[in-house]
């Protein structure tokens, strides 16, 4: 079927669109790979890496070549885009290796220009790469040109990033000129000396040309934007695994083990003085210890948190006596609202050990609670010796405790929180933080609605 002068052949047409088809394909088919995406997560390889990488590119878009010479399917050659986008991931090693082995189908087809020009285009591939201010440019190719100047005219968009899409879209181009160049070369015995889907096109038009250039470049940039769709999981994958892993060593350090040899050291002399105190404060310990062991959410209700509070505060009281006096204003309203997991622990602890332990008549704590448009205020205060102005502008860089609870805080609600530390030497000292109310019943909603 012949359309109109001028117009796509609709085959023409499908078969163009299903070029763009394969190239999602065969990028998806590799990403499921778990070795190809480890060599995607890296952008500096060695010589065997990038080897390694130029083969699982060839396989799959040699075999690409190799379809389409035995069962005539045209759409599935994309031989010029797979060298290309090799040379661009790994560099020129990996491109000219991929237009070599992408090529070896066609040449024993006769399409003798073939090795040539992929090889060509391979490390012209690998001198995109080599000129892109920033690798991560090569992942963030497109061809939306007008996007990119709106967004540039904007402020929103690298001058530097501009220019490279610009040139790796010429670049896609040229490749495809020089392609439908040598195809119309005189061959021998009647075949072209390389394939080329516009080779047999009998009418010139600048739509399908336009057409033709177009599904060269979005062959080019598909199975980029799939793999940096997959190198982007992956990081959050590994974030989210760094962040649990810190979350463990902060939990396992938040007690610190001073509290429990002093701990220890206390039941030991009690035993024989009071029994029954000591036989409390290995039970109080033993809460602490197994909670710390069996917790593994993020968040946790305020009134749980109170709780831990309580036994730790239970067992510094019987160590420092009546030195220590501990209170809580809390409002009932604020008890089912999710707080992050030991938050209190630490800034009290600072309190103890850096406000009132050093003070000759001790000192009390008191901790606060209340709601106010929607958000949890929670106030920790001591009476201790304060801390020093020079030290209390560092102390969210330097303090460990302070800065453990403020660098979670941010994990957990980005910019949507606040904490505060104010303190006056020989006064005391006031930590506050303010964060979103999330109650424990909303995110019981959530869980049985997902599931």
């Amino acid at each position: 079927m012949v359309g109109r002068p001028g117009m796509l052949d609709p085959q023409q047409l499908v078969i163009l669109l299903l070029r763009l088809a394969v190239a999602a394909s065969f990028a998806s088919i590799l990403a499921r790979f778990a070795s190809f995406q480890r060599m995607l997560m890296r952008e500096e390889r060695t010589l065997v890496q990038r080897l390694k990488l130029g083969l699982s590119c060839s396989l799959l878009f040699g075999t690409g070549v190799a379809i389409r010479i035995s069962n005539s399917y045209q759409a599935v050659d994309l031989g010029l885009e797979g060298s290309l986008i090799s040379g661009m991931m790994g560099g020129y090693v990996t491109g000219l290796l991929s237009g070599i082995l992408i090529s070896l189908p066609a040449m024993f087809n006769g399409e003798l220009m073939s090795m040539l020009v992929f090889a060509g285009v391979g490390v012209l591939g690998g001198l995109l790469r080599d000129v892109a201010p920033d690798k991560d440019y090569v992942w963030r190719f497109s061809p939306l040109l007008d996007l990119s100047f709106y967004r540039l005219l904007k402020g929103k968009q690298d001058l530097k990033l501009v220019a490279y899409q610009l040139t790796v879209l010429v670049t896609a181009m040229f490749c495809a000129l020089v392609t439908v160049w040598v195809a119309r070369l005189p061959g021998s015995a009647g075949k072209p000396l390389i394939f080329c889907l516009a080779h047999d096109w009998k009418e010139v038009s600048p739509l399908r040309w336009v057409l033709y250039y177009a599904s060269t470049v979005f062959a080019v940039m598909l199975p980029l934007r799939i793999w940096n769709a997959t190198r982007n999981e992956k990081k959050l994958e590994a974030q989210q695994a760094r962040l649990n892993e810190a979350r463990l060593a902060a939990l396992k350090s938040q007690i610190n083990p001073h509290f429990l040899f002093n701990t220890l050291n206390s039941v030991s002399s009690l035993i024989r003085t009071n029994p029954d105190q000591a036989r409390s404060m290995l039970y109080k310990l033993s809460s602490i210890l197994r909670r710390l062991l069996r917790k593994t959410d993020n968040l946790a209700p305020l009134r749980e948190e109170l709780s831990f509070i309580d036994n730790y505060m239970a067992i510094e009281m019987i160590r420092f006596g009546d030195k220590l006096r501990f209170t809580k204003e809390i409002d009932p309203n604020t008890l089912d609202t999710l707080v992050p997991s030991m938050l209190l622990q630490p800034i009290i602890e600072n309190s103890i050990r850096h406000g009132l332990s050093s003070k000759v008549d001790g000192g009390m704590i008191r901790v606060r609670s209340h709601l106010t448009d929607g958000r949890l205020h929670l106030l920790v205060e001591d009476d201790g010796i304060g801390i020093p102005e020079a030290k209390l502008a560092t102390l969210f860089e330097s303090g460990i405790g302070v800065n453990n609870v403020n660098e979670r805080l941010k994990v957990l609600f980005g910019n949507n929180y606040r904490m505060w530390i104010d303190s006056k030497t020989g006064e005391g000292t006031r930590t506050g933080i303010e964060i979103p109310e999330v109650q424990t019943a909303v995110v019981r909603q959530a869980i049985n609605a997902a599931v």
